[in-house]
């Protein structure tokens, strides 16, 4: 493990960011916590300690403590101070609190990224025009393509576009796309110890077009990034019904599929992995994972948020850092 700390981005401070975070760095062993870095702000913090009753210290990231969870503080002004509420202020600050991580992260003082949910809404109203987290990130990275990988311990799904209209999506999976999907799933399951990933290319159409009959785009679209794939000797199968892939591969045949769009993808991962699922970003010169919901702003400020889902994009982060570390 790297000596460099994971920061995690505090997310809107009007949403659950701040409350699933001290609860998840307080369930921890202290001698854990000094793997992690909070960036956002220390007095919304201070307020999520307060309604979850968590036994928690803040200390600055320059001067940590043990058992503390050192914050990297960037000032934002106009803050509301009050949680679930949508605020120009607060997409501002999530887009900072992400541009600092990314900062630290690009120059090696920090090993990888957590992000904690931000508020598009938000973040477009302070003139940040982005879909979310994913395109900021390529964007302040300068990488040319991004991809969304949902990672759970049974089913991992990544999708060749996400945010992103229906018939638009249809139209993006084009079988450049497709193959670089796949390959960028290939080199990251075998980054992450999979010496020959088993991967799995979801079709467009009902029954993969059955034969024309209801549509040409997996033959035409699909099947020939599949067989470049093939042909490279890659462990790829595909086109496959969405309806029968999903469970073949949460049952072992898979060990990643491609999803052609969104829905197609997000729907089968939360519905069996809806707590434990990982958000993470492909494509990236730097490691990035999140939690795998929103901001919450129905629930910031009561103390109920769970937790859960912080603690598995904890875990996750310090496999990617690891994993650097290994090939570095």
């Amino acid at each position: 493990m790297t000596d460099k700390p994971i920061v995690i981005t505090m997310g809107d401070p009007a949403g659950v960011g701040a409350e699933v975070t001290v609860r998840a760095i307080a369930s921890l062993p202290v001698g854990e916590r000094t793997r992690y870095a909070v960036i956002g702000d220390p007095d919304t913090l201070e307020t999520a300690i307060a309604v979850t009753d968590t036994n928690l210290k803040l200390a600055d990231f320059k001067a940590p403590a043990e058992g503390a969870l050192s914050v990297i503080h960037v000032p934002v002004p106009g803050l509301p101070g009050r949680f679930g509420i949508l605020s120009e202020a607060c997409g501002e600050a999530s887009y900072r609190y992400v541009a600092r991580a990314v900062e630290m992260t690009s120059g090696g003082a920090a090993s990888a990224i957590v992000t904690a949910p931000i508020s598009k809404a938000a973040l477009n109203a302070a003139g940040h025009h982005y879909d979310g987290h994913t395109g900021m990130l390529a964007h302040l990275t300068g990488a040319e393509s991004s991809w969304m990988l949902l990672a759970s311990p049974t089913l991992n799904v990544l999708h060749v576009s996400t945010h992103v209209s229906l018939r638009d999506a249809i139209g993006r999976a084009q079988p450049e796309r497709v193959y670089e999907t796949i390959i960028t799933g290939h080199r990251h399951f075998r980054r992450m110890g999979l010496s020959a990933p088993r991967i799995a290319v979801a079709g467009i159409n009902p029954h993969c077009g059955e034969g024309g009959l209801f549509g040409r785009e997996d033959d035409l679209q699909v099947a020939p990034a599949v067989a470049r794939a093939q042909a490279e000797g890659i462990d790829v199968t595909g086109p496959v019904p969405a309806d029968t892939v999903y469970h073949r591969a949460n049952t072992g045949a898979f060990d990643l599929v491609v999803a052609q769009y969104h829905d197609q993808g997000h729907i089968p991962i939360k519905l069996i992995a809806f707590d434990t699922a990982v958000n993470v970003s492909l494509g990236l010169p730097i490691d990035r994972c999140s939690v795998d919901h929103g901001t919450a702003f129905d629930l910031a400020g009561t103390g109920r948020a769970n937790h859960v889902n912080m603690l598995a994009a904890l875990e996750y982060g310090r496999k990617l850092a690891a994993a650097r570390t290994d090939v570095s």
